[in-house]
């Protein structure tokens, strides 16, 4: 690690006396430069003649132009207290912080990130100030991560919060202290870390219970400076997404009955025949309650993506994704002889294309697909879709990190 060349102010004295700078007004100097400047405390400078030891009663703990990034800037004031300390980061960044109880210590809110030009200026409440400068080492790997749902999105009662990395996350409890959720009606709930669908580390965050219509949730992801750990890297800048919770509905799917129901607030607004998954094998659908992903519309569907040879392929209307490992709700013309009497489709949720376009017409993205019956192959997965709320609430608080 590399440090600022020792830099100290001579005065003017005469011969013979030795001088310290002193913090005499509001041009005074705090003591010589911060230890970010002054590299090794223990050089002296010859002054008037004499060696004088160096006034080093401010240090900041990082210093040079490979700094450590991950920790705190710290800045100490040996005697006197301090009164400001403003700490710039990059271009127009800022790092804010706390003076101690004593007035010595100054210490940032946040830590330093990697890669970055900071500035401190500090200054006593004798009215001296000085400033120092030093640069974080670059990160050697970066992680990101995508977010959803969308920024300034409406979404249904069971959306969660979810994260999903780029690269593992060993120190999930660093990650998730960084992760602040506020809700505009103090809504509780929790993170829980899980494995995605896709292999990778994933943290979700779900309410207790359903959220309330008309919420608006706000996800401040602080990340910038956090190292994530052995093969993860670090992040580099911050993330955030806001979006707010629309009306109830649940769509409630019964297996045993062929039947598949739209509430709203309460209140039934469709009831429709449908065929689901035929069982007894892999063709099944699962039960328990997933949550609706995405509307896409008219797509493609290849049996042989989800591991059933060449048994199909369609071009699907009205496609409504439940899951990641291909279970759709969507129009199914072709098993219309049995809509309501049985299932007989490889694992979706079927129904007639007018049926389909009305639910694809009023179900939103976060909506809860509640599926019940003895006809399934098991229970949604937490990380095959949005499968949170197949576990308890204490089960799920429990897969915080920081529990």
């Amino acid at each position: 690690m590399s440090s600022a060349r020792p830099r100290v102010r001579r005065s003017a004295a005469p011969s013979g006396r030795r001088t310290r700078l002193a913090l005499t007004g509001p041009a005074a100097l705090l003591a010589a430069a911060l230890t970010a400047c002054s590299g090794d405390p223990s050089v002296s400078a010859e002054v008037g003649g004499e060696a004088e030891a160096p006034d080093t009663s401010v240090s900041v703990n990082l210093r040079g132009t490979a700094a450590a990034p991950g920790g705190p800037v710290k800045v100490t004031l040996a005697h006197g207290k301090l009164k400001t300390v403003a700490v710039t980061a990059g271009e127009d960044g800022t790092l804010t912080g706390k003076i101690s109880a004593d007035g010595r210590t100054w210490t940032s809110d946040r830590v330093a990130a990697p890669g970055t030009a900071y500035t401190v200026e500090a200054r006593d409440t004798q009215g001296g100030g000085d400033r120092a400068s030093f640069t974080t080492a670059e990160a050697e790997k970066v992680n990101k991560l995508l977010l959803a749902p969308g920024k300034n999105t409406t979404v249904g009662i069971a959306q969660p919060l979810s994260v999903v990395f780029d690269h593992p996350v060993k120190n999930k409890a660093a990650v998730e202290r960084a992760l602040e959720v506020s809700t505009s009606n103090g809504t509780e709930g929790s993170w829980g870390w899980l494995r995605d669908h896709s292999g990778k580390d994933r943290v979700d965050w779900r309410p207790r219970e359903y959220w309330k219509p008309g919420t608006k949730v706000t996800l401040d992801a602080r990340l910038n400076g956090v190292d994530t750990g052995a093969d993860g890297g670090w992040f580099v800048r911050d993330y955030t997404t806001t979006f707010t919770i629309g009306a109830a509905q649940v769509v409630k799917v019964d297996l045993d009955r062929s039947r598949l129901a739209l509430h709203r607030d309460g209140k039934p607004v469709l009831d429709i025949p449908m065929s689901a998954g035929t069982p007894g094998g892999e063709k099944a659908s699962w039960r328990g309650t997933a949550v609706l992903m995405s509307k896409e519309g008219t797509i493609n569907m290849r049996s042989e993506t989800v591991g059933l040879g060449d048994a199909y392929d369609k071009m699907v209307d009205y496609s409504m994704r439940l899951t990641w490992s291909g279970m759709y709700a969507h129009a199914a013309p072709w098993n219309a002889g049995v809509f309501g009497r049985a299932n007989r489709s490889s694992g979706c949720v079927g129904m007639s294309d007018a049926d389909a376009a009305a639910l694809y017409g009023q179900v939103r993205v976060g909506d809860p697909f509640e599926m019940t019956g003895t006809q399934a192959k098991g229970t949604v997965a937490e990380g095959n879709g949005y499968g949170a709320w197949n576990l308890s609430w204490e089960d799920w608080a429990a897969k915080s990190a920081l529990t």
